[in-house]
């Protein structure tokens, strides 16, 4: 992780998107062991021997984001990975140091599908084929070392099917034949696999759960807690953030937070089978905005609901 000077940097600044920008490339893998080769995709750039550059880089943006509102405004999909991709390929595409050869590179054979390569890049260690993610997981309420024991919070994915799928499909495409017709088109012969996990893990609230195998000591946390477990603090000020606002910390201005009792009407509304909810504890800052302190997702009772085997 060549940036850990910088990882309060994106509290700092008041954009979303330059804030979930700031977010995707300096927060911490969610582990330090995956079972595929890992490699932070800016290791090979300029900005990794010169943090400051990168943090001048951010904060100009913070001061006037249009070239970043110009480059999301492509993006035709809502998926939060989606989103996440498109903001490691503005990046990329800026980074000194970087070649940036291509992206969500279709890889095909006789009209059928295989897969996408997510990132092709050139840097001073070489040509790189990138697969980039944001997760999401929660823990199981005993043991939790099982990677196949973290569901996301619709209950469709599961951390340990996800580096399986990483290893064994999506990180050898890129040294499949079809890919290297695509590759050799783009004046590549030699690539080398890599894979950046971001995100989260929420550990059960009570409970007791270990972080899964391979877990970095450093990864981004938060819990989960069951509709009928719910309780706060009073005065806690809390609120539920939409799911493209899931990156980067919630920072909410002074007129759009929300009061006890307005957060205490929408719970009372809340369906009780209502999907998984992300609520951000938010404290005040001297500048009066509100600041994230904890993420928690609410879910239902009877959470996880998983498919009969």
């Amino acid at each position: 992780m060549p940036f850990a000077l910088l990882h309060d940097l994106p509290r700092q600044l008041r954009r979303p998107s330059v804030r979930d920008l700031a977010w995707a490339l300096l927060s911490p893998p969610l582990l330090s062991n995956p079972p595929c080769p890992q490699r932070h995709p800016l290791a090979g750039s300029l900005w990794a021997d010169q943090p400051q550059r990168l943090a001048d880089w951010l904060r100009a943006l913070d001061d006037d984001d249009r070239p970043l509102r110009d480059w999301l405004a492509q993006l035709g999909s809502r998926r939060l990975g989606h989103y996440y991709e498109r903001l490691w390929q503005f990046a990329l595409s800026q980074a000194p140091g970087i070649e940036l050869l291509a992206a969500n590179v279709a890889i095909r054979d006789s009209g059928r599908t295989l897969g996408e390569l997510d990132v092709v890049l050139r840097d001073r260690d070489g040509v790189h084929h990138l697969e980039l993610a944001i997760k999401l997981y929660l823990g199981p309420e005993h043991a939790g070392q099982d990677p196949a024991a973290w569901l996301g919070p619709g209950c469709h994915d599961r951390l340990g099917s996800k580096l399986a799928h990483l290893a064994r499909h999506q990180l050898p495409m890129s040294a499949g034949a079809h890919s290297r017709e695509v590759l050799t088109r783009l004046g590549v012969e030699r690539v080398q696999a890599h894979v950046w996990l971001g995100g989260y893990l929420f550990y059960p609230w009570p409970g007791q759960a270990q972080p899964p195998r391979g877990a970095n000591p450093q990864h981004l946390r938060g819990r989960w807690v069951r509709r009928r477990d719910w309780t706060k603090a009073e005065g806690e000020r809390w609120q539920p953030l939409q799911r493209h606002a899931w990156l980067a910390p919630a920072r909410v201005e002074a007129h759009e937070c929300w009061m006890v009792e307005q957060f205490a009407a929408w719970l009372h509304v809340l369906e009780r089978q209502a999907p998984a909810q992300l609520l951000v504890r938010l404290e005040q800052e001297a500048d009066g905005a509100w600041q994230e302190a904890e993420r928690v997702f609410m879910v239902a009772d009877d959470w996880p609901h998983l498919p009969d085997v």
